[in-house]
């Protein structure tokens, strides 16, 4: 059998998440599989690089699948998606790799966007790809208060009561708002780059953060939340439809390109401050990777 890596991109409103479940729940991982079935005599199971919860996007998704023909990378391409229309899965990239490559346990670093609208009129071309706030948020009280989370912490208060992983221990190595003017608003994109999270970890965050852009924590609150380990001392948990996994690091990438986590970083001229009309995006920080557990 030969042993492929996928680069997938999906739009996660339709599906209950990456992870095939039983029943009949739609999910990414179930449509991709079937996708297979109907072409290689012999497939095996898909194993990503982050499970994806329902409702929660992805422009780079790395998966690896073994199969039972060795297929040309392009033509396993094409085909995959032409049998995955009409579902709203598509895949950028395949490549052969050895069978030592693990779409999740050789990944080094995992990229993470999660996207707030700010503005009176609801999304209509984003609907579903952002979180709509009516209200404004303050950049400058975020970036301070985003500055807290950046390093190696116990992140106990900003993972789910339900989360697996062994340890709550992990190293958020950059943690960078941007905001742009959009019709009628402003974007605030919140970027998380680290070697894994905790389930939630980053909804839990954008949410809490979400607070001090709206006055009601102050920057401080967001330290004093984390030395509590409490999931109690956390802000709301922000919903699924505004985050996307943007890109997953190898230590060499198995499509030959340059680094997945700089393809998603916007023009700097395009992240505007309308309050002080210059650009800004701000990097807090970068550290080393922990053990890779689920996303």
């Amino acid at each position: 059998m030969s042993r492929f890596a996928l680069r997938i991109e999906y739009d996660g409103t339709p599906f209950q998440g990456w992870q095939r479940q039983a029943g009949e729940a739609p999910t990414v991982q179930g449509a991709i599989e079937a996708a297979l079935a109907r072409f290689d005599p012999a497939p095996g199971l898909l194993h990503a690089a982050g499970r994806t919860d329902a409702g929660v996007h992805a422009t780079g998704q790395v998966a690896h699948v073994d199969l039972g023909r060795d297929w040309p990378p392009l033509r396993l391409q094409a085909a995959l998606n032409a049998h995955l229309r009409p579902a709203p899965v598509a895949i950028l990239d395949a490549a052969r790799v050895d069978k030592g490559f693990h779409a999740r346990f050789s990944a080094i670093g995992r990229g993470y966007v999660y996207r707030v609208l700010a503005r009176a009129a609801p999304p209509a071309l984003d609907r579903g790809r952002v979180w709509h706030l009516r209200h404004p948020l303050d950049l400058a009280a975020m970036r301070e208060g985003a500055a807290h989370l950046v390093g190696r912490h116990d992140f106990t208060t900003f993972r789910a009561a339900l989360c697996q992983a062994k340890s709550p221990v992990r190293t958020l190595d950059l943690a960078r708002i941007e905001v742009a003017e959009v019709p009628g608003g402003v974007e605030y994109r919140f970027h998380f780059d680290a070697r894994s999270f905790l389930h939630h970890q980053v909804r839990s965050m954008v949410g809490t953060l979400e607070r001090v852009g709206a006055g009601a924590w102050a920057p401080e609150d967001v330290a004093r939340a984390l030395a509590a380990c409490d999931r109690a001392a956390c802000g709301p948990v922000a919903p699924p439809e505004g985050l996307c996994l943007t890109g997953v690091r190898y230590p060499a990438d198995p499509f030959g390109g340059s680094d997945a986590f700089e393809q998603v970083v916007q023009n700097p001229a395009d992240q505007i401050d309308p309050a002080e009309g210059i650009a800004q995006a701000v990097s807090l920080g970068r550290g080393q990777g922990t053990q890779h557990d689920p996303v």
